[in-house]
């Protein structure tokens, strides 16, 4: 799917910062897209972009009003609904990462019938995808993979990508969570395509290229988590990644969800998701290591890297403390 830029983010009533992710994770990674924020007045949180109404956010040539909350529940509450069924009169599509579908409520979907604007619905791809082949396609891809979910995989997938235009070099961004497809402007979120597509679809996502043209594919789920690990591997079949990087966060005492789960160890999941990646791509190695430091301190930060570095003899960064260049400095 793709949603038109320029955005307008609604905030809608939040009052927690992490409840924003969508608006923040936007407004952090690619602000240029996003024209204005607008927020319910019990809102007390803030994307960091400028506060507009929803007529001025139009007027300035907004073209999606972006949902950029997320609720326990993943419902649109009611109480945003007059905001919503605004911005459609303003002209404006919507767009939401929700597990509510917009056209489920009534008066949004007259309301965007009337105004012949589309409503979106990340969370529900509705374009057809066909199983995975595992032929080989021209380009490169990295794929970021993880001990664990929510350690950093989004992050650093963004960081190298950045990091990779700076320096010049053919490079995308390939999204398949909705943070990511909101950030992109395109995408599929993954965890939503029926599992015998979900390696058809990352093939579809990240197609034929240019011989010296890197996708870098964010990463989800993991191969140890028991609840995800059917993205994951369905990631690592259709990427075909010629490297990887491999995602952890410091410090984290059971896998996430499952108290008295513990993470594997680096050496484990290195070894078994490079055998699931060598299945379409006999020649998939791990480039790096990239590690969420933000529980330690600067010095204990620099000591965990170094250790992992010269146990695995690959280059470990935290992508925030210490960038992703010599991450970079490894693909060949």
């Amino acid at each position: 799917m793709e949603i038109r830029t320029p955005y307008c983010l609604f905030l809608g009533d939040a009052t927690d910062i992490l409840s924003i992710k969508i608006a923040k994770g936007i407004a952090d990674w690619r602000p240029d897209l996003a024209i204005g924020e607008f927020g319910l007045p019990e809102c007390s949180v803030t994307s960091g972009i400028k506060a507009l109404s929803i007529a001025e956010s139009a007027k300035a040539g907004a073209k999606t009003f972006v949902v950029g909350l997320a609720n326990s529940g993943g419902f649109i509450d009611p109480n945003w609904i007059p905001s919503i069924l605004l911005a459609i009169e303003q002209g404006m599509d919507i767009a939401s990462g929700l597990h509510q579908r917009l056209d489920s409520i009534a008066e949004i979907k007259l309301k965007a019938e009337e105004y012949n604007v589309d409503l979106i619905d990340v969370r529900h791809p509705a374009q057809p995808f066909v199983t995975g082949t595992g032929t080989k396609r021209a380009g490169k891809r990295l794929l970021t993979v993880g001990t664990d979910c929510s350690v950093g995989k989004m992050y650093t997938s963004l960081a190298i990508e950045k990091a990779m235009r700076c320096q010049n070099i053919d490079t995308s961004f390939v999204a398949t969570g909705q943070s990511g497809i909101f950030i992109t402007g395109k995408g599929v979120a993954i965890d939503c395509v029926i599992s015998d597509f979900i390696a058809g679809a990352v093939e579809q996502i990240s197609p034929e290229n240019n011989p010296d043209h890197w996708d870098i594919v964010e990463g989800q789920g993991s191969l140890f988590h028991p609840a995800f690990a059917g993205v994951s591997i369905g990631l690592l079949h259709g990427a075909q990644p010629d490297a990887l990087v491999l995602c952890h966060a410091e410090q984290r005492e059971h896998m996430r969800g499952i108290p008295g789960r513990a993470l594997p160890n680096f050496q484990e999941t290195m070894e078994a998701n490079l055998q699931a990646a060598r299945v379409t791509n006999p020649k998939a190695k791990f480039i790096g290591i990239a590690i969420n430091t933000s529980m330690l301190n600067e010095a204990t930060a620099n000591r965990v890297c170094a250790k992992y570095e010269q146990d695995y003899n690959l280059a470990c960064v935290d992508p925030v403390r210490h960038g992703v260049e010599r991450l970079i400095g490894k693909l060949s």
